[in-house]
C-alpha cells in the first residue's frame, strides 16, 4: 500500500524532533528521571506526525507514552511505551505490520533493547504535544526520532484524531476458572449478559472510526485460550451486535490457534509457543474501519462464553472527532507482567491483581460450573 501523495509535489515542510546531543557529543538519548515527564515534543500545527521511532534498554510497562492533541486536557493517547507498539508485558521481538513494527537482537525477552517504530498518520490542527512518563524506580534512557510535517492551510474538516488506550484485566472473572477450553464447554452467551461479561477493548463516544486493537494474553489456564468471540457495538445496545465473530484467532484472521506470523494487518508480535504462555496479537482494519457516529464498544469473549481466568491486556486504535471521553490509565505496580518461575509457576501476587469485576452468572454457567467440580 504505497501512499498516494508519494509522487506528488506537496507544499508543506517536513521536521523532526529527536534526542540528539546538543553540544554535539554521542549522547544521543533523553535522561528521564524516577517520577519525571518529559516533553519529547511540542509542536505547532497545523500539522500531522508522520512516524516515531523509540529505542530504550527497558520500562516497557513502566513508562507512559501520552499525547495531547490541540489545547485538550486530557491525553488521547495513554499506554504504556511497549505495548502502544504491539509488544505486551514487557517482552520484546522483532516484527513487522502495515502501522507498527520492532526489531531487536533480545527476541522474545523482558526488557531488553528494541527498536520501535509507529508509523500511523496522526494530524493536528493547533497544536501536538508528545509526552513520556516514567513510573520506574530508576533512571529511563530513551533515544527518539518525532518526524512531522506542517502545513500553511488547515486540514479538511473530516479529518480526526488519532487515540489509542490501554486496558487490562488481571485476571479476567471467568466462571469456569483454571479449565481450558473443551468441546463440551458450550454455554450461551448473547444479549445483555454478552454485552457486560465480555473483556472491554474499547468504549468511546463521538464520531469516529476504530481502526484495530492488540491484545496480550498471559495463558494461565494453559492449553488454548482462544475461543473468544469479537463483538462489536455501534452506535449503541442492540442485539445481534453490529459486528459478531467467531473467535480469538479468527478475529485477528488466524484460525485453528495463533501461528508465529506477523503480517501487515494481523499476525502475532509474540507468540506464546516462544514465550511459555505470552501471547500477543494484533489487527489493523485499514480497509474496513468501524465508523461510529455517537459511540463504540469493542469487546471479545476471554474463552467461550468467558469462562477463563487469564490475564487480559490491549491497547485500542481509533481516530475520532474531539472532544473524547476521558480515559485513565492502571497505576504501575497494577500494570507490570505477572511472572514465572523456572519450573512454569505462575508468580501470582493478590496485591498486584486488578480488581475483580463482578460477572453476571447465567443459570446455565452455575450448573456447568458444579458439574466441572464434581469431575475434577
Amino acid at each position: 500500500m504505497i501512499p498516494w501523495f508519494l509522487p506528488q509535489m506537496r507544499k508543506v515542510k517536513t521536521l523532526r524532533a529527536s534526542s540528539w546531543d546538543r553540544e554535539g557529543y554521542n549522547m544521543d538519548f533523553w535522561r528521564i528521571e524516577p517520577g519525571e515527564t518529559r516533553v519529547l515534543a511540542d509542536i505547532k500545527g497545523p500539522g500531522m506526525i508522520t512516524h516515531i521511532w523509540m529505542t530504550q534498554p527497558k520500562g516497557y510497562r513502566e513508562v507512559l507514552l501520552r499525547i495531547f492533541w490541540d489545547e485538550e486536557e486530557y491525553p488521547s493517547v495513554l499506554t504504556p511505551l511497549g505495548d502502544f507498539f504491539c509488544l505486551g508485558n514487557e517482552i520484546v521481538n522483532s516484527f513487522q505490520s502495515y502501522l507498527f513494527s520492532a526489531s531487536t537482537e533480545h527476541n522474545n525477552q523482558f526488557n531488553r533493547t528494541c527498536a520501535l517504530n509507529c508509523y500511523v498518520p496522526m494530524p493536528f490542527r493547533k497544536r501536538a504535544r508528545i509526552e513520556l512518563v516514567n513510573e520506574e524506580k530508576e533512571p529511563h534512557v530513551q533515544y527518539f526520532y518525532i518526524d512531522y510535517e506542517t502545513y500553511a492551510e488547515d486540514l479538511p474538516s473530516d479529518w480526526g484524531y488519532f487515540h489509542a488506550q490501554f486496558r487490562r484485566e488481571n485476571p479476567t472473572p471467568g466462571w469456569s476458572p483454571g479449565i481450558p477450553w473443551r468441546e463440551e464447554l458450550n454455554e450461551v452467551n448473547r444479549e445483555k449478559v454478552a454485552w457486560e461479561n465480555n473483556y472491554l477493548i474499547l468504549e468511546a463516544e463521538g464520531r469516529g472510526h476504530y481502526i484495530g486493537c492488540n491484545l496480550s494474553v498471559a495463558n494461565f489456564t494453559g492449553g488454548w485460550w482462544g475461543e473468544g468471540d469479537d463483538m462489536i457495538w455501534v452506535d449503541g445496545y442492540k442485539w445481534p451486535p453490529d459486528l459478531h465473530g467467531t473467535g480469538s484467532e479468527d478475529y485477528f484472521n488466524h484460525a485453528y490457534g495463533m501461528q508465529r506470523n506477523a503480517f501487515l494487518r494481523n499476525g502475532s508480535s509474540i507468540h506464546e509457543r516462544d514465550t511459555g504462555g505470552y501471547q500477543t496479537s494484533y489487527v489493523l482494519h485499514l480497509e474496513n474501519p468501524v465508523y461510529f457516529q455517537k459511540s463504540i464498544r469493542v469487546t471479545i469473549e476471554f474463552g467461550h462464553a468467558n469462562h477463563m481466568a487469564n490475564d487480559y491486556s490491549s491497547v485500542a486504535y481509533w481516530y475520532q472527532e474531539e472532544p473524547h471521553r476521558k480515559f485513565d490509565i492502571l497505576p504501575v505496580e497494577k500494570r507490570k507482567p505477572v511472572k514465572r518461575t523456572r519450573d512454569g509457576k505462575w508468580i501470582k501476587d493478590p496485591e498486584k491483581e486488578t480488581p475483580l469485576r463482578k460477572l453476571i452468572w447465567t443459570q446455565e454457567m452455575k450448573e456447568t460450573w458444579e458439574r466441572i467440580k464434581k469431575c475434577t
